[in-house]
């Protein structure tokens, strides 16, 4: 099985945030979670860079490690999944992440706060595939039905790509060799006119 991933092209992420309200309004995320978000750094400034980030479903997943009941696991196609039925919202997989994807719903502290949210890369959960209970408790399973995740399917610019690794790196790679990259980026020298 062909593993799956998220890259988001820098030079085209306009921070519009489509793809953080397509998630949260396809998924019914509660207020207070956010699965996705989109990070500018140097706003205003030449270099201004945007980037989507979420769970990045990594190949060898910090949260998978440290979580004391088993609730993170990951699929055989490289997508990290949470059971909310099993998770008992210690907040050990908050404090491992280093791209803060896990998320609990605000209010009371850790271990009383519920289950764990995080990205579902739009796969369910481990409930039966399109029952009324897995799109409830994690949201639409897009991959089930063959498409790519909201996020990824919203982005005006098509900034953010998802799905086989393989496929992924070879759009990236092919813009690239298009369009140069950082100041040699098409557009670049009249978006940042120099004075």
């Amino acid at each position: 099985m062909a593993r799956v991933k998220f890259l988001c092209d820098t030079e085209r992420c306009i921070d519009c945030s489509g793809c953080v309200v397509a998630c949260k309004e396809g998924n019914h995320i509660p207020v207070g979670v956010n699965r996705r978000r989109v990070i500018t750094l140097d706003s205003g400034k030449p270099g201004e860079k945007s980037i989507s980030v979420s769970c990045m479903h990594c190949a060898d997943a910090p949260c998978i490690a440290v979580c004391p009941v088993d609730a993170i696991y990951q699929r055989d196609d490289g997508i990290v999944l949470v059971s909310k039925k099993t998770c008992i919202g210690c907040g050990y997989c908050f404090m491992a992440c280093p791209f803060g994807a896990p998320q609990f719903p605000k209010g009371n502290v850790f271990g009383a706060r519920g289950a764990m949210d995080k990205c579902t890369f739009c796969a369910g959960g481990p409930e039966e595939t399109f029952s009324a209970e897995e799109k409830h408790l994690y949201g639409q399973n897009r991959i089930a039905e063959g498409k790519v995740p909201l996020c990824s399917g919203m982005c005006a610019t098509k900034a953010l790509l998802a799905g086989d690794a393989d496929v992924v790196a070879d759009v990236y790679r092919e813009r690239v060799f298009q369009r140069g990259s950082g100041v040699n980026a098409w557009g670049w020298d009249k978006a940042y006119k120099k004075k």
